[in-house]
């Protein structure tokens, strides 16, 4: 069970594949752009200056994939309510269910587990069980169901109505969401391709004609052009991603 969906831990294994791959290109471009070993051995070291980048974007990946997840949940728990079910009965019972769909280590199925194991052998209630699941998963539409949820146990409201209401909007926002992400990834590729131009085209002259390019490698005059030529690049790639980077 996690703690904490809003943030994102790498393991050993993934922080090693990380700073790996990333030290490699990052190095590469320093060389390619400075011509020095020494120089690029150093520059390699960024790389974990990305790593909170990096598990900022792992956690919001997790959050995504646990919305779409809690989506199929409330689907169930929908059908158990309107069968007579219980809160407590529905959520044990909606991982049998679930089970056809997922994995054992998906996420919503490691949650289900833990559920069912509180409430079989701690016998806790559907109200701690949601208000704590609402709040580790940092999800506004989990926080808003649990909330609307827990007030509709306290006034009577019908439940069967909330639970399906709620798994409709969720549904909508998420294709929503689908839509802009299919909008914005053209357009993501297309900054990214722009951004790497500069290095494509320098590679391509050390290549085919390295004497024309190699003025830009001596002297100050020429390390400066390729500072600013690689600066601009970055810049231009991080105010894409930000322009580009819609949540939703």
């Amino acid at each position: 069970m996690i703690k904490d969906y809003s943030s994102y831990e790498l393991s050993r294994r993934e922080r090693i594949r990380f700073e790996g791959i990333g030290y490699g290109c990052i190095a590469m471009i320093a060389f390619l752009f400075y011509r020095s070993l020494i120089l690029a051995a150093l520059s390699g070291l960024l790389i974990r200056r990305f790593l909170p980048l990096y598990e900022k974007h792992l956690a919001r990946k997790r959050q995504a994939e646990l919305n779409r997840q809690f989506r199929d949940l409330l689907t169930s728990l929908s059908a158990s309510i309107a069968a007579g079910r219980q809160m407590e009965e529905a959520l044990v019972e909606a991982g049998e269910n679930l089970a056809l769909l997922y994995e054992p280590d998906a996420l919503i199925m490691t949650e289900l587990r833990s559920m069912k194991r509180s409430i079989r052998e701690n016998r806790e209630t559907d109200r701690s069980l949601l208000s704590d699941f609402a709040l580790r998963s940092g999800s506004e539409d989990i926080r808003g169901f649990v909330q609307v949820y827990l007030t509709c146990r306290s006034t009577g409201g019908d439940l069967q109505q909330i639970i399906a209401h709620s798994s409709e909007i969720l549904g909508e926002k998420m294709k929503i969401s689908e839509q802009i992400r299919v909008i914005t990834a053209q357009k993501k590729l297309e900054g990214r391709l722009i951004c790497a131009m500069p290095a494509v085209m320098l590679l391509a002259l050390n290549l085919l004609s390295p004497s024309y390019i190699g003025v830009l490698y001596a002297g100050i005059p020429g390390r400066l052009i390729m500072t600013l030529c690689l600066g601009g690049a970055a810049a231009g790639l991080a105010l894409m991603e930000r322009m580009t980077d819609v949540a939703v």
